[in-house]
């Protein structure tokens, strides 16, 4: 307490020295008031450092950083403060009872003076009178004045902590609502264990305290957030390791009907599992199967493999179906396939091999894309699904996951696993509609028939996300929110404002198809844009890393999540 008792007399007489106006009620007033400010200042920069902290743990609440955001907050909120506070009053009781404490024997004297009649001599109102518990305990013959006592030892504590509650909440955005209590549950501590002081003294502490930690909300709100891609680093959870698997017994070839894709691009052998493609590693995961870096032994090639396990006559149709969809289609943007297989653990669809990253992964690492590589992106995109309705084949999940940007910036479509040819109304499931919500066109949502306007309006969205890092009706809890508000025709609400294309942006996404300006008319203003602009409609489409530098999370062709 010696410690915190020399601390409080250096703090009242530099505040009685930077702030002493020589009006009612006193200068000693007054300077009480700047120290409570002082101290007010604590809990502010807590939760300025917890912020910062944040900025890179996000989410992440183990023991470690428990540990220092409840000793950041206990040190600043509670301990602290309460030892200055105890050792403020404790000053001018010193002073009250004839000696100077801490104070010089100048400072101690000016105590003795008087501003104001109602309030009299200063050590005598700020170390005589009664504690903030007695206080507290209504005495008869008081009337207003315990009303006045009440306010300044309860009201204003009270608003301080709505105060400290929103600090909180500040320093804890894009997490749960528990950790707030770290500091909101020590200033209610604070307020309890300084019920011993004087009640005057806490009053216009409270007072200097309460002004401090409005105007610190400022500095806490713009640290910011903790990044979204930040967020979601911290709660995933490691993987269990899988549980040891028996090796599979060799399995009698199935008797898939070859389809004219595969009879066209490779001789029958290919279709047997004799061990024409090694695997390399694996590249994917989902629902429907497995992704492979492979080796085609008899080409020299690198190739992916996408497997579908245990495949039921709808998987063998839809994987038929999205290797006639790929064959049909000839443009350096949609990913090729070379070959339908049987290997011994499922139909396998043998695909080009796409080095690069999904379009979500580099906006989430990078930042939103510029204009002219929002303008690539869109028009490189629009000519490959131009070439698949040229061969009447619908995409019908285009999507930034479904984008691959390779190493020199273009952009590629992948996973045409729910293509149709038009026509075609098969689904995968009765009565299912397939796609993501996020990126579902209104009338697709809705129940009506995909078209190529519903493909050019996931286009469309996919370019917004671009420029945006969000989705254009924005993010939902659920899927099933996300698909409520595409059937109603929501509105977008994240469309890129400051976007030289967020005019066209506007009439591509329109809820009504006939109102949206076909791919071409796309095509052809988004090109005479880059013109005008002086840039070339080949370049890349995000930011290109250098040749060697290491893209973590880099992807290839990966399975569609189900």
């Amino acid at each position: 307490m010696d410690v915190f008792a020399e601390l409080a007399g250096s703090l009242l007489s530099w505040a009685y020295q930077v702030f002493s106006p020589g009006l009612c009620p006193g200068d000693w007033v007054y300077a009480t008031s700047t120290a409570g400010a002082l101290i007010g200042l604590l809990p502010v920069l807590a939760a300025f450092v917890v912020a910062v902290i944040r900025r890179f743990t996000a989410n992440r609440y183990d023991a470690v950083t428990l540990g220092v955001f409840g000793g950041i907050s206990v040190l600043c909120v509670l301990v602290v403060p309460w030892m200055l506070l105890i050792a403020i009053s404790d000053t001018y009781r010193t002073v009250f009872a004839g000696g100077s404490a801490a104070l010089d024997e100048t400072q101690a004297a000016s105590l003795n003076s008087t501003y104001c009649g109602f309030i009299g001599d200063q050590s005598t109102y700020l170390g005589g009178g009664r504690t903030v518990y007695e206080t507290v305990l209504p005495q008869a013959g008081e009337g207003l004045m315990y009303v006045v006592h009440l306010g300044g030892v309860v009201g204003l504590p009270l608003l301080i902590l709505l105060v400290v509650m929103m600090h909180a909440r500040l320093a804890f955005r894009r997490g749960p609502a528990w950790p707030a209590r770290l500091f909101w549950v020590p200033f209610l501590a604070l307020v309890v264990f300084t019920a011993g002081i004087s009640a005057n003294t806490a009053m216009h502490a409270w007072i200097g305290f309460l002004a401090v930690s409005v105007l610190g909300l400022v500095p806490v709100s713009m640290v910011g957030p903790p990044s979204r891609k930040a967020v979601r680093r911290s709660e995933q959870q490691p993987p269990p390791p899988p549980p040891p698997q028996p090796r599979p017994e060799p399995e009698r070839p199935r008797g898939y009907q070859p389809t004219a894709v595969a009879t066209a691009m490779a001789p029958a052998t290919a279709h047997q599992g004799g061990g024409r493609y090694r695997r390399m590693r694996k590249l994917g995961h989902g629902g429907f199967g497995t992704v492979w870096q492979a080796q085609d032994s008899q080409l020299g090639r690198t190739v992916a493999l996408k497997i579908a396990h245990n495949p039921d006559h709808e998987t063998v149709e839809r994987m038929q179906r999205e290797a006639r969809a790929l064959a049909a289609v000839d443009h350096p943007s949609c990913v090729r396939v070379y070959d339908l297989a049987e290997e011994h653990d499922g139909l396998a669809l043998v695909m080009e091999y796409l080095d690069g990253s999904p379009l979500s992964f580099s906006v989430d690492e990078n930042g939103p894309v510029d204009d002219v590589q929002a303008a690539r992106l869109w028009s490189t995109l629009a000519a490959a699904l131009l070439a698949a309705h040229d061969k009447h084949v619908l995409h019908r999940d285009v999507k930034p996951s479904n984008v691959i940007v390779d190493p020199s910036g273009r952009p590629h479509l992948i996973d045409f696993g729910i293509a149709r040819s038009k026509g075609d109304a098969s689904m995968t499931a009765t009565g299912m509609m397939i796609g993501t919500p996020d990126y579902t066109a209104p009338e697709v949502a809705a129940g009506e028939p995909a078209s190529p306007a519903a493909d050019a309006w996931q286009l469309a969205a996919t370019v917004s996300y671009a420029l945006t890092g969000k989705p254009p009706r924005g993010v939902r809890e659920t899927a099933m929110a996300a698909l409520s508000a595409a059937a109603r025709a929501e509105t977008p609400s994240e469309l890129p404002e400051r976007s030289a294309h967020a005019t066209l942006l506007a009439r591509a996404l329109d809820a009504d198809p006939r109102n949206r300006p076909s791919l071409r008319e796309v095509v052809r203003e988004v090109d005479g844009w880059l013109a005008q602009a002086g840039a070339s409609a080949q370049g890349p489409v995000t930011r290109v890393l250098p040749s060697g530098t290491p893209r973590q999370g880099s992807t290839r062709i990966q399975p569609r999540e189900e």
